[in-house]
């Protein structure tokens, strides 16, 4: 489960290195937080209003022993003033409406700071998704290779989503509480500084209890992130890989493998639940606890005259008011506490060099002529565990060059160093003589069209997988090219032909349709240099005979280099280079090559026998 570290370590809740780098996601929203901050400090005496007006009409007008000071004889004064004081049945209906205007004038408020927030949370999750994505595309293949797609999608979904949990539930909502729990303090002791301190007296029990939330639900909380992203995992392998589930007959096997990893996710939520069980409760608890001793204290206090029942009344009231951002504030820390790990992983990938890119001052070479030299090239995808050893050819434009061997002697690999999917260590790789390190990326690339073996279809219409967003080609070009590689008969019979849907990965689609498919796809680029790796390993007879010539077609006037499993594919190239254990063996024709009786002789040798006993066994089959 190595591949799960990464979602166990939750960190601190704050980190002034990462807070700082997240405000660089927020500063151009800053006037949305700053609004954001106004409002949600301007909510707390506006959702607060109620105890200082209970207490004021209890004062003015339901307690005749009761002295009015302060705020109830700045009330009585402003409704005398607007003719709102003539009897105490108008006093209280002023009061009451003053309640009811402010009530709506929070719910106003705090509307606007919700829709503020969240819009800032889209903008910036907007942002932050972009980028990522972005440096995602510029990485190197090498990258792909370490790290699986799942821990991937996790940082562009669940973390960014964390983050933005953080900007709209977290960090500007705590000030909104501290703003509340300032607002009732300074209250409480304006007003009776005595009776506030009984208020308080329940604080280090509330704050022991917190503690013990924030220590335990940590715990919890990490041990489901762990689980959850074993099920994603899980999942994405098995689902992916469905077809070779039901062959060998694993469905009931992986289903108590997957009951399991759901069993422990299962558990792993129950001991969270345990902690939110206990400590809501509790907080009403100790919350009850500090009302009792305010109703206590206080309604002696109101007995000996000392206080007014306005005041108790309001306390009480306040009290409840009180305990709540206090428990809210620490369940924002397990959202903090998320989101900058969150934001670790984020900052992680996006500090991944990008080992390979465009020279600062790349040498253009616009419509290359297609000549291409591997000189003396050394590559290794790890450490010096060499895949090619000291290669050296040439391919001259409109030549037909094929590599053959044995799987693993790295006829692939040179294909991927030509589009530089990877750098090599030493040596040097040159198009039109001019090293490829030098070259523009998107320049080189826009050179090469590649077939491979495993065709990649993305969802959309069948023309957008040919065009591949390049407006450049015409319906009429894209249309030309599936006709000159033999497509476009069975497109045409689809449901919606040229516009028919593909479904994800091109499901519903044969192998030689997909194969086709990336064929037209090439055609229609115009390269000058054509890539074949396997490309027709796949496909069946009938359909390889189909296209057969469509590929002779396809490479008239372009460098040409196949990748080669069938040889009897690659019997009309100009020159065939036959590589063994990361080194060119033998360079030659067909002819030549089969002359020599060497290793491309004996690779001939066995697949002719291989498929004339197959060819063999058909046919008895067929008797």
């Amino acid at each position: 489960m190595a591949d799960h570290h990464e979602e166990e370590v939750l960190g601190k809740a704050y980190d002034s290195r990462l807070m700082r780098r997240l405000m660089r996601y927020l500063w151009p929203y800053k006037w949305f937080a700053l609004t954001s901050l106004v409002l949600t400090i301007l909510t707390a005496p506006l959702a607060l209003a109620g105890p200082p007006l209970t207490k004021a009409a209890i004062d003015l007008y339901l307690d005749p022993r009761a002295t009015p000071t302060g705020f109830a004889l700045f009330l009585k004064g402003v409704g005398d003033w607007i003719g709102f004081g003539g009897s105490k049945y108008e006093g209280i209906a002023f009061i009451a409406l003053i309640f009811l205007l402010a009530s709506i004038l929070a719910f106003a408020v705090q509307y606007t700071m919700a829709i503020v927030m969240q819009k800032m949370g889209q903008y910036i999750m907007y942002d932050l998704r972009k980028e990522v994505f972005a440096h995602l595309q510029r990485l190197p293949v090498q990258f792909y290779d370490r790290n699986p797609v799942g821990r991937l999608m996790t940082r562009l979904t669940t973390d960014v989503d964390s983050l933005n949990e953080m900007f709209t539930a977290g960090v500007i909502v705590i000030f909104g509480d501290l703003a509340m729990i300032f607002y009732i303090a300074i209250w409480m002791f304006t007003e009776n500084w005595q009776l506030a301190l009984v208020s308080f007296a329940i604080l280090p029990l509330l704050g022991a209890l917190t503690i013990w939330f924030r220590l335990g639900a940590r715990s919890s909380f990490r041990q489901v992130r762990v689980r959850i992203a074993r099920i994603n995992a899980f999942l994405q392998e098995h689902i992916t890989g469905m077809s070779v589930v039901q062959m060998f007959n694993r469905e009931e096997k992986e289903t108590r493998e997957f009951e399991r990893i759901n069993d422990a996710h299962r558990k792993a939520n129950i001991d969270t639940i345990f902690y939110y069980a206990v400590f809501y409760p509790a907080v009403e608890i100790i919350g009850a606890i500090g009302v009792a001793l305010i109703i206590w204290y206080g309604g002696g206090k109101v007995v000996q005259g000392a206080a007014t029942i306005g005041t108790l009344v309001a306390f009480v009231q306040l009290a409840r008011s009180f305990y709540e951002p206090i428990s809210d504030i620490s369940e924002k820390y397990n959202i903090l506490q998320s989101a900058m790990a969150s934001s670790e992983r984020i900052f992680k990938l996006l500090d991944e060099p990008v080992s390979i890119a465009s020279p600062e001052k790349p040498v253009r070479v616009g419509r290359a002529r297609g000549r291409i030299e591997f000189r003396n090239v050394w590559f290794a995808y790890k450490d010096e565990d060499w895949i090619l050893k000291d290669v050296s050819f040439t391919a001259e434009p409109g030549e037909r060059v094929a590599f053959v061997g044995h799987t693993g002697a790295g006829k692939t690999t040179i294909t991927n160093l030509l589009l530089r999917f990877y750098d090599i260590q030493r040596g040097q790789i040159l198009l039109d003589d001019i090293d490829i390190r030098e070259m523009d990326l998107e320049e080189l690339r826009a050179n090469f069209s590649i077939v491979l073996q495993d065709v990649f279809l993305f969802s959309g219409d069948v023309a957008m997988n040919i065009r591949l967003g390049k407006t450049e080609i015409t319906d009429e070009q894209l249309r030309k090219a599936a006709s000159e590689v033999h497509a476009d008969s069975f497109i045409n019979r689809l449901q919606d032909g040229y516009k028919t849907e593909i479904r994800e990965r091109g499901a519903g689609l044969s192998v030689g349709q997909k194969q086709l498919i990336s064929f037209a796809r090439a055609l229609a680029f115009d390269p000058r240099v054509l890539i074949l790796d396997e490309a027709t390993s796949s496909i069946d007879t009938e359909t390889e005979i189909l296209i057969r010539d469509a590929v002779g077609r396809l490479m008239e006037g372009r460098t040409s280099l196949v990748v080669a499993h069938r040889l009897s594919t690659i019997q009309s190239v100009d020159k065939i280079v036959v590589m063994h254990k990361g080194e060119i063996r033998e360079v030659g024709d067909h002819q030549e090559l089969l002359a020599r009786r060497g290793l491309y002789w004996r690779l001939y040798q066995l697949q002719f026998y291989q498929d004339f006993k197959r060819s063999f066994t058909e046919s008895v089959a067929d008797d």
